[in-house]
């Protein structure tokens, strides 16, 4: 009899989000979906927040550039100047994005030029099947101009290898130059030619980009190519995320890094649904530009966050005392923010890249990441909280360190821990192949990662008052 075991919900769930999010602006409308179902509903930031829009027990969320979301749960015995309980994580993955000008024609082929995005493995884009995904800014009849999704579901680009018998070299050292090499294959100028579909007088978009290209994207949407003004638009492998291993143990997918954690912290948050006896504000933010450094008007670095909780400390809720004038400041020491980001699970064939007593391993749980030189925020005390929650529930948990003769990543944790003055962790979970096309991680640790944030968001607030440290 083969052995046949059940694949944990929460997995296949992250599956399907992850197949429905090819580029950051998927990832954060997908969850907005997942949050209307569970009852949050749509506030802006442009609009006052004051006058009883918000309340005790209210489920909010908003987004800002359609690539980044806040979310929030305000507890039924909240009040101005209780704490924030509040995940972190980010929306975007290292990716091939196209130029402005992307037309390019070479040796009778057509091609499209792309910007490498963030630090990926680029060799692994080679021989995939490739697609588009991203936003159109579509002109309407009204004159306004709307973000509009688009994800073209068919395989569109190739970047071919070079034949070994035109590079003996290729498997001692497979070298490329991104410039020139790692351009995509759209079509031959045959084909496009016979296609009938020629560059149209009053199409703009078609001055800068191939004219069968404007044209896929017009029929995707279902609307005319004169209409699309503008876009952003990534490259994404079209073969989707999976389950793999001979015990169906393993997630095979793009994109993990950070759309596992992004999704685990909306799922705990949804999930916390007990609001009635919460003091504080339970919260998800998922930024955008994380893999480029977070200096942007929605990444990490940008004042979307302190802005956001500056403005909530100071807002009146409904059936709440009055605000005073030092509610943020309070709030802010009563708080702690969990960075949500994945870590890296040690490699059976480079197992001397990890340290020896720090080797996490896929389903034993969310991974506490912990460096001297701070290029991770966690401190004894935010392990403690962590630990705590995990040992109460039975949750399995590690630490990662990186060797002293390593360099070693960074996250968001660091910069918004000394923007806020906020105590702060660093977690994740263990995952290979990291910035690759195509990732892996262990099935169980989603679950495992969903019950600690879960956790979390229950039971910090009185977990906090036990720390008797400042």
């Amino acid at each position: 009899m083969v052995y046949n075991p059940t694949v944990p919900q929460e997995a296949l769930d992250l599956i399907e989000y992850i197949n429905k999010s090819p580029s950051p602006f998927h990832a954060t409308f997908e969850a907005t979906e997942l949050l209307k179902k569970a009852g949050y509903q749509e506030i802006k930031e442009r609009e006052s927040w004051n006058n009883g829009v918000l309340k005790q027990n209210g489920k909010y969320y908003f987004t800002r550039n359609g690539s980044s979301i806040v979310a929030f749960a305000i507890g039924g015995q909240y009040k101005p100047g209780n704490g924030f309980s509040i995940l972190g994580a980010h929306t975007d993955s290292p990716c091939l994005k196209l130029k402005p000008v992307s037309k390019k024609d070479k040796s009778s082929y057509l091609e499209v030029g792309c910007q490498t995005y963030g630090g990926g493995i680029w060799h692994t884009w080679f021989d995939r099947d490739l697609s588009v995904a991203g936003r159109v800014l579509v002109q309407h009849e009204d004159g306004t101009f709307k973000h509009t999704l688009v994800k073209v579901d068919r395989p569109l680009l190739r970047i071919p290898t070079l034949a070994i018998h035109l590079d003996r070299t290729a498997n001692e050292s497979f070298k490329f130059n991104k410039e020139t090499q790692l351009a995509p294959i759209l079509a031959t100028e045959v084909k496009s030619a016979l296609s009938g579909i020629e560059k149209q007088d009053g199409v703009e978009s078609e001055a800068n980009h191939h004219p069968l290209l404007i044209r896929i994207l017009a029929d995707e949407l279902n609307v005319k190519p004169e209409q699309i003004r503008d876009f952003e638009l990534a490259l994404y492998d079209t073969q989707e995320s999976t389950i793999g291993g001979a015990c169906k143990e393993f997630i095979f997918s793009p994109r993990l890094d950070n759309l596992e954690m992004s999704y685990c912290s909306i799922a705990a948050l949804i999930k916390s649904e007990s609001l009635e006896k919460e003091t504080n504000i339970r919260m998800v933010a998922l930024f955008d530009h994380e893999e480029v450094g977070s200096l942007s008007a929605h990444g990490a670095d940008s004042n979307l966050l302190p802005s956001t909780l500056q403005r909530l400390a100071n807002t009146q809720v409904l059936g709440t005392p009055d605000v005073s004038s030092t509610a943020f400041e309070e709030a802010i020491h009563k708080s702690i923010l969990v960075s949500a980001d994945m870590a890296h699970a040690i490699h059976p064939n480079y197992s001397d890249k990890h340290e020896e007593n720090h080797r996490p391993l896929m389903h034993k749980g969310t991974v506490i990441k912990i460096n001297a030189n701070q290029r991770y925020a966690t401190t004894a005390v935010t392990t403690l909280v962590l630990k705590e929650l995990a040992k109460k529930h039975d949750i399995p948990i590690q630490e990662f360190v990186v060797r002293n003769d390593s360099s070693c990543g960074s996250t968001i944790g660091p910069m918004l821990s000394a923007k806020l003055g906020l105590r702060t962790i660093d977690i994740g979970n263990p995952q290979l192949s990291m910035h690759s096309i195509r990732e892996q991680s262990g099935v169980d640790d989603v679950k495992h990662a969903i019950q600690l944030l879960w956790a979390f968001f229950e039971e910090f607030p009185v977990l906090e008052t036990k720390l008797i440290v400042d």
